[in-house]
């Protein structure tokens, strides 16, 4: 959420729309998109609407939105997430609300997810300066594995609109096209209900998560976050902010 810069926009999320759909945002720290202005006002957006915020940092990539892999040094991309994540929380709580959870972006959270060593720094910071905070990452990720050797709290993710590999983690891509939500809905279930998802292959693998994932800038995203969430109320699955868990 609040992924602008001053008056460019990617794609056409309406975040006020989406926010009445959702229970936690991400909310973009100003690296790969958004602005203090813009931060300041979808937190607002979040705290109308009850929804728990999140921190949403990334590589330093406007050009690129945060989806092109970057080179450097671990210790330089965590510090990119501790000023980002500390942005967030001082507009969350100048909000009356505090940070609920840290969820990195695109590019930045899959290099973190195949990397140890940036995985063991970040998860380092995150005892010290959020030790209650939980992390948004996937199951078969270092991030995951670390954090709860740690006793870190974490939420698994599952992708809605993001295709699975048979290793169990999506495969990366920085443009996705337009999809069916209903096609998108009748996924989401099927994982919810029997923790499993169709790979690419063709083949079904067991999925194992806590939160279910959908990215603003896919195309047709409020019509998407509407089929899943009308689909998941349908069925009883009870759907509420990582912070009531």
């Amino acid at each position: 959420m609040g992924e602008r810069f001053g008056v460019w926009r990617l794609g056409g999320a309406d975040d006020a729309a989406l926010m009445s759909l959702i229970s936690s945002a991400n909310i973009a720290a100003g690296f790969h998109a958004g602005d203090p202005d813009l931060i300041a006002s979808t937190v607002a957006l979040a705290v109308e609407n009850g929804v728990a915020i999140g921190a949403h940092p990334g590589f330093p990539d406007l050009k690129g939105f945060g989806r092109r892999r970057m080179e450097g040094l671990p210790e330089e991309f965590v510090n990119d997430i501790v000023y980002q994540v500390g942005a967030v929380a001082e507009f969350a709580r100048r909000s009356g609300d505090a940070l609920a959870h840290v969820k990195p972006h695109g590019a930045l959270y899959m290099e973190l997810a195949r990397s140890e060593a940036m995985s063991a720094l970040f998860i380092d910071y995150m005892r010290m300066a959020r030790p209650d905070t939980p992390i948004f990452c996937m199951d078969v990720s270092h991030t995951c594995r670390i954090a709860r050797e740690a006793g870190h709290p974490v939420v698994r993710e599952f992708f809605a609109d993001r295709d699975y590999g048979e290793d169990g983690a999506i495969v990366f891509t920085r443009r996705v096209g337009a999809l069916d939500p209903a096609a998108i809905a009748d996924k989401v279930l099927k994982a919810c209900r029997e923790g499993r998802v169709t790979a690419v292959t063709g083949r079904e693998v067991d999925i194992v998560f806590e939160s279910v994932c959908f990215h603003s800038d896919t195309p047709g995203s409020t019509e998407i976050a509407r089929a899943i969430r009308e689909r998941l109320d349908g069925a009883g699955i009870d759907i509420r902010p990582v912070s009531q868990n």
